[in-house]
């Protein structure tokens, strides 16, 4: 039996969030990240924090959440840098962007189950829907990656993880 392209999807967006796979997934990338941990920096200009990134995260599925389901765009980001910014503190704060990008991306997930075999036909401007969603997917697994070396400079990533 054939896979639809969702069921692809999907399956990747899962594993990106939750599932593991040859990479952690960035809910265990976040897992137990405390305030303090998320807003440390590791040394030099261009490093970004872990709420910095997640805010980042956030803005570019908010971007496509609402693109997919044709709602009126959000005010474009000043610069692709400006995503990475935090304006809010403690530890309430911090977890309340964790929950948003955590139910950013489930609301996404309803979006893509819906996408047809067309997903990746579209007589518009730009990619299709297909496209975008699997270049979020990979634009996520990067930052898990960047999130989980910010955990190792900082000393807060286990040193023995047990995964399937």
């Amino acid at each position: 039996m054939q896979n639809k392209i969702s069921d692809v999807l999907l399956q990747n967006w899962d594993y990106v969030m939750d599932i593991e796979d040859w990479a952690p997934p960035l809910s265990a990338a976040l897992e137990g990240v405390t305030r303090e941990q998320a807003v440390w920096k590791p040394q030099g200009e261009a490093g970004n924090s872990i709420w910095e990134t997640v805010n980042h995260l956030t803005y570019y599925k908010e971007r496509l959440l609402i693109k997919l389901k044709g709602l009126p765009k959000l005010p474009e980001a000043e610069s692709n840098d400006a995503t990475f910014t935090v304006t809010e503190s403690g530890e309430e704060a911090w977890e309340q962007a964790v929950a948003k990008l955590k139910q950013v991306h489930a609301s996404l997930r309803e979006v893509i189950e819906a996408l047809e075999e067309g997903a990746y036909d579209w007589g518009g401007s730009g990619h299709a829907p297909g496209e975008e969603v699997m270049s979020l997917i990979l634009h996520d697994s990067y930052h898990t990656g960047q999130i989980v070396l910010v955990r190792k400079l900082q000393g807060s990533w286990p040193t023995n993880r047990s995964f399937n």
